[in-house]
């Protein structure tokens, strides 16, 4: 069993800056496309941040870009989101996810293999 753990949330003001971690059992992690949603109150689980297996090739939602950048250590078997400008509509449990064919391109809900259990991050006005 494969088991995603997140680590890193909590209560920022807004401008401020957190990185969430997600450590990944297994040996298999360099091998999956790993990536970031966000789902907030009443709202549907939205895409943020996705990296491939080796970590060349990313992709951030358009409502991070330029303040988020998601990043990965394959010798540690964790993948980072730095977040920083943070907004109060950032508020949102962020959850930890993977793909375990690697495929970073269909990164979507519907396509994830794994999933962490979420860690919640709150940015207040």
């Amino acid at each position: 069993q494969v088991l995603l753990v997140e680590s890193g949330g909590g209560l920022v003001q807004a401008g401020g800056s957190l990185r969430l971690s997600c450590t990944v059992s297994g040996r298999a992690f360099s091998s999956y496309a790993m990536g970031w949603f966000r789902q907030a109150p009443g709202k549907e689980r939205e895409f943020v941040a996705a990296i491939s297996g080796s970590g060349s090739t990313t992709y951030l939602a358009d409502s991070v870009k330029g303040r988020f950048t998601i990043s990965r250590d394959n010798g540690k078997n964790t993948v980072y989101l730095q977040m920083n400008s943070l907004k109060p509509e950032d508020t949102a449990v962020y959850y930890c996810a993977a793909d375990r064919w690697g495929s970073v391109q269909a990164f979507v809900v519907p396509n994830m293999d794994y999933w962490g259990k979420g860690t919640l991050v709150t940015v207040s006005s």
